[in-house]
C-alpha cells in the first residue's frame, strides 16, 4: 500500500518564507534572495517526505501568496488596472494583485472554505484574455526531479477555480463564470502537455468545491471539463482531490464518472458520510486516496482506528488501489513538533504536527502492507489512553456551569434602539463617529520588549513602563487625529487569540506552532486540550490605564468565544459547541469586570464567526444557533449604557446577515472595502438594520493610503442605504500589520472625510 500527502506548509519551521517575503517587500533584499530561500524550503520539504517513505509527494503546493493567485497567474487573468503587458508574470505584478500598490488597490481576499487561510479572489469577465503566463507548476516539478524526487504536480482544478471567482468590476453580477471554461481549458492542456513532456506520471487536480451544495449545471461543468481534458490527460495517472467535508451523493456520482481520471481523494476525517458512498458505489479499478490523517488539527492520529478503517476500505477497492493520505493539505497545521520546547511531555505526546503526520501516513501504509511498526503503534495507543484519562482535561465546575446554560437564549432585557439612546446620552458622540478596530502598528521595539519580558530579560516594572508609554503614544495620536472612540492599540498582545488563551485554563501554547493565514501573515493557534475557565481578569489593568489617559471613550478589547474557538486547535473529544460555551462564560466574566472598572464601550471581536459556518447548507442553522448564542452569553448581564461592539472581517457575510442581527450587538464594524462593498447590497435589497454599523472605509492589508475624497465617496455610498444615526466610520480591520507612516495619513484622511460629510449633512438640514 502506498502513501500520499495532499500538500505541505510553506512558511518553513522557523517562518523563513515570512521573513524573506517581508524583507523583499521592504526593499531590503532582492528577488533572487527570495527565490533562494524558497528553493531551499521546497528542497527540504521534498527530501523530508522522500526520507519518510511517502510515495506520492506533491509539488506546486509551495506559493509566495496563495495557490488560487498562482492559478490566476498561470492563466494570465490579470485585471487591467495592474497594467500587465503580457509575458511571464513577475513579482511586481503578482504582489500588486495580492497587496495593491501606491496606485491601485489589491484584489479581494476571502477565507478558503471554512479555514483561517485566505485566498485572492479571481476577477473574471467575458473580456479577459487568458494566456499561459506562469510556468511555476512545470518549473517546480523539474526542480524536484533534478533533486531525484519524482513528484505529483498539483493544480487547482479548472471548475473549482471558476466557482471560486467573481465577476470583475463593471461585469454584470449575473455573468456565468462557468462560461469561461472553454477559454481556460486550452491553458490547462498546455500545462499538462509540458508536465507530461517533463516526465510526470501523476497529476493532482484539486476540486474542493465538489463538497459544496452545487446545482446540477455546476456538476455538469465538471463532466464537460474533464471530457474535454481526457485526451490531454491520456498517459497520466490523474488524481482529483476533494477535502473539508462530505461529498454529496450527486457530486460523488459526477466525480467518480469523470473521464480520464484514475484516482479520487476524499477527506474521511470531516467527511465520514462519504464512507457509505465509497462502500456502495466506488468505481471498480480506480485508486482511492483515503484521507484518514487529519490535516487541520494537531492531535495525534488514532492509528488503530485508522488502520481498521483502511482495512475495511481495502475490502472495497483492493490493496493495490488503496492509498493512505492526509485529509487535506497540511498547510493548515503547524510544521514540526521537534521544534517545541514549551510543551510538557504529557501534552506533547498527544500531538502530531505536519512532519509527524507525514510519518503517521506512512506508518499506516506500511501496516496495511504487513510491515506494521509495533512499537510505534503501541506508543500511539498509550498516548491516546493518556489523553482520555488525564485529570487536567476535565473541570467539573466548568462542565456544570456550561450545562446550566441550556434553556435560556441569553438576550439583553432592552431592545437595541433603547440601548443606543441610553448610550448616546452617556457618550455624546457626533454623527458618523470615528473609531479604529483595535490594534496599532507593532514596531520592532515593541516586539523586542514583549520578547525580552517573556524571556525574563527585563523586569515586570520595566515591561509595564514600556507598554504604558506605547499606549500613551497611541492615545495621544488618536486625540491629535480627533478620533471619537479610542483604542489602546493592544501593545501587550502579539496575537489576539494567543493573548487570551494564555490567561485561560485548558489552553496550551507552542513556541513555533506557526500556521500561514495569508501572504506572510502567520498565526500561532493555541491548543485547547481541556475544559476552559478564567482564573483572573485578563484586560482590565491595561484598559483602565488607557482610559485614565483620556476623557474620550476607550474601548475595552476582547476576542469573542467563537473566534477563539475557530482560531485555535480545538479538542476533538467533545462537540465544538460545548467548548465554545465554556469560553463564552469566561469572556462574560471579563466583560462584567471591565464594566465595573468604568469601561463604557467594550468590543468583543467575532472576526471568525462566518469562517466556522459549515460548508453544507443543511448544517448552517445548528452552527449559527450555538455560535450566536455564545456571543450573547458574553454580554447578557450588562447595563444598557454600556455599548457592546463586535467586529468581523474577510468573509462573505451577506448570507448570514440575519444571524449577525440576532447577535444583538450595539455596534458592528465589518470588512467592506476590499470586497467591492458587496456587504452594502444586502441593505439595498431591503434588510433592515437598527444597530450601529461601521462598514470598513479602507483596506488595511494594503500599504496604499486612500485619499479623503475616496473615503468620503465610500461613506456616501453607505449613507445611500443606511441611516445617518447608525453609521460609524472606521478602517476594515486592525492596524498591527501596517507602519505608522501609512496609518497616520490614512486615519487623518478618514477623520477628514467624516467631518466633511458631517458639515454637508448639517448644511442640508
Amino acid at each position: 500500500m502506498a502513501s500520499h500527502v495532499v500538500g505541505y506548509p510553506r512558511m518553513g519551521p522557523k517562518r523563513e518564507l515570512k521573513f524573506a517575503l517581508e524583507s523583499f517587500w521592504d526593499g531590503k533584499s532582492s528577488a533572487e534572495d527570495l527565490k533562494k530561500v524558497s528553493a531551499d524550503l521546497r528542497s527540504s520539504i521534498w527530501k523530508q517526505m522522500s526520507d519518510a517513505g511517502i510515495k506520492y509527494i506533491p509539488s506546486n503546493t509551495f506559493s509566495y501568496y496563495d495557490q488560487v493567485l498562482d492559478t490566476t497567474a498561470m492563466l494570465g487573468a490579470v485585471p487591467s488596472r495592474y497594467n500587465w503587458t503580457g509575458g511571464e508574470i513577475e513579482f511586481a505584478t503578482y504582489f500588486s494583485m495580492a497587496r495593491g500598490n501606491a496606485s491601485v488597490p489589491a484584489m479581494e481576499m476571502t477565507k478558503w472554505f471554512d479555514t483561517n487561510y485566505h485566498f485572492i479572489v479571481p476577477e473574471l469577465g467575458p473580456d479577459v484574455n487568458f494566456s499561459y503566463a506562469s510556468h511555476k507548476a512545470v518549473n517546480e516539478y523539474k526542480e524536484a526531479k533534478a533533486q531525484g524526487v519524482d513528484t505529483v504536480p498539483v493544480l487547482v482544478g479548472p471548475v473549482s477555480y471558476l466557482l471560486l471567482s467573481k465577476p470583475a468590476k463593471g461585469v454584470d453580477k449575473s455573468f456565468p463564470l462557468l462560461s469561461l471554461l472553454d477559454k481556460i481549458l486550452p491553458i490547462y492542456k498546455e500545462v499538462i502537455a509540458e508536465l507530461k513532456a517533463a516526465g510526470a506520471s501523476w497529476i493532482q487536480l484539486d476540486e474542493p468545491t465538489l463538497v459544496l451544495d452545487l446545482e446540477s449545471h455546476k456538476l455538469e461543468a465538471f463532466t464537460k471539463a474533464y471530457a474535454d481534458l481526457e485526451s490531454s490527460l491520456s498517459g497520466l495517472n490523474v488524481l482529483v482531490e476533494t477535502y473539508f467535508a462530505d461529498v454529496p451523493a450527486e457530486a460523488f456520482k459526477t466525480l467518480t464518472a469523470l473521464k480520464g481520471v484514475t484516482a479520487f481523494g476524499f477527506d474521511l476525517v470531516r467527511g465520514t458520510q462519504t464512507l457509505e458512498l465509497i462502500k456502495s458505489s466506488f468505481p471498480s479499478g480506480k485508486y482511492l486516496f483515503a484521507g484518514v490523517v487529519d490535516g487541520r488539527n494537531i492531535w495525534a492520529n488514532d492509528l488503530a482506528a485508522s488502520l481498521a478503517l483502511l482495512q475495511t476500505l481495502e475490502g472495497v477497492v483492493g490493496k493495490d488501489k488503496l492509498v493512505a493520505s492526509t485529509s487535506c493539505s497540511l498547510l493548515h497545521t503547524a510544521v514540526d513538533l521537534i521544534n517545541e520546547t514549551k510543551l510538557d511531555d504529557e501534552i506533547k505526546s498527544w500531538l502530531a504536527f505536519a512532519a509527524q503526520k507525514v510519518v503517521e501516513v506512512n506508518a499506516l501504509a506500511k501496516a496495511l502492507s504487513g510491515a506494521k511498526d509495533e512499537a510505534f503503534f503501541s506508543a500511539n495507543a498509550a498516548a491516546q489512553a493518556s489523553r482520555k484519562s488525564s485529570p487536567r482535561v476535565t473541570n467539573e465546575a466548568v462542565q456544570k456551569a456550561s450545562a446550566a446554560l441550556q434553556g435560556s437564549d441569553h438576550r439583553r432585557a432592552t431592545n437595541v434602539s433603547a440601548r443606543l439612546d441610553a448610550q448616546q446620552k452617556k457618550l455624546n458622540l457626533p454623527i458618523l463617529p470615528t473609531t479604529t478596530i483595535g490594534s496599532f502598528p507593532q514596531t520592532v521595539e515593541l516586539r523586542r520588549v514583549r520578547r525580552e519580558y517573556k524571556a525574563k530579560k527585563i523586569s515586570e516594572e520595566e515591561y509595564v513602563k514600556a507598554i504604558t508609554e506605547e499606549i500613551k503614544k497611541v492615545v495621544d495620536l488618536q486625540e491629535e487625529l480627533d478620533i471619537d472612540v479610542l483604542v489602546h492599540g493592544e501593545p501587550e498582545r502579539n496575537d489576539m487569540v494567543e493573548y487570551f488563551g494564555e490567561q485561560l485554563s485548558g489552553f496550551a501554547f507552542t513556541a513555533n506552532g506557526w500556521v500561514q493565514s495569508y501572504g506572510s501573515r502567520c498565526v500561532k493557534p493555541p491548543i485547547i486540550y481541556g475544559d476552559v475557565s478564567r482564573p483572573k481578569p485578563m484586560t482590565v489593568f491595561w484598559s483602565s490605564k488607557a482610559q485614565e489617559m483620556t476623557k474620550r471613550p476607550m474601548k475595552g478589547m476582547l476576542t469573542g468565544p467563537v473566534t477563539i474557538l475557530n482560531w485555535s486547535f480545538v479538542r476533538n473529544d467533545q462537540p465544538r459547541f460545548e467548548t465554545c460555551y465554556q469560553i463564552a462564560l469566561a469572556i462574560k466574566d471579563e466583560v462584567e469586570d471591565l464594566e465595573k472598572a468604568g469601561i463604557t464601550v467594550i468590543q468583543i471581536d467575532e472576526a471568525a464567526l462566518r469562517e466556522g459556518l459549515p460548508l453544507r447548507k443543511a448544517e448552517h442553522a445548528f452552527y449559527l444557533n450555538w455560535a450566536v448564542h455564545s456571543f450573547r452569553i458574553t454580554n447578557v448581564g450588562i447595563q444598557d449604557t454600556t455599548q457592546i461592539h463586535t467586529h468581523m472581517c474577510y468573509s462573505n457575510f451577506n448570507d448570514i446577515i440575519h444571524s449577525i442581527i440576532d447577535m444583538d450587538a450595539d455596534v458592528i464594524t465589518i470588512e467592506n472595502s476590499r470586497s467591492d462593498e458587496k456587504l452594502l447590497s444586502v441593505f439595498r435589497e431591503g434588510v433592515k438594520y437598527g444597530a450601529g454599523i461601521g462598514p470598513g472605509v479602507y483596506d488595511i492589508h494594503s500599504p496604499r493610503i486612500p485619499s479623503t475624497e475616496e473615503i468620503a465617496d465610500r461613506v456616501n455610498k453607505m449613507l445611500a442605504v443606511l441611516d445617518t444615526n447608525i453609521l460609524w466610520v472606521n478602517p476594515d480591520c486592525g492596524l498591527k500589520t501596517r507602519k505608522y507612516t501609512e496609518v497616520k495619513p490614512a486615519l487623518q484622511n478618514m477623520v477628514s472625510a467624516a467631518k466633511t460629510i458631517r458639515t454637508q449633512l448639517a448644511s442640508a438640514k
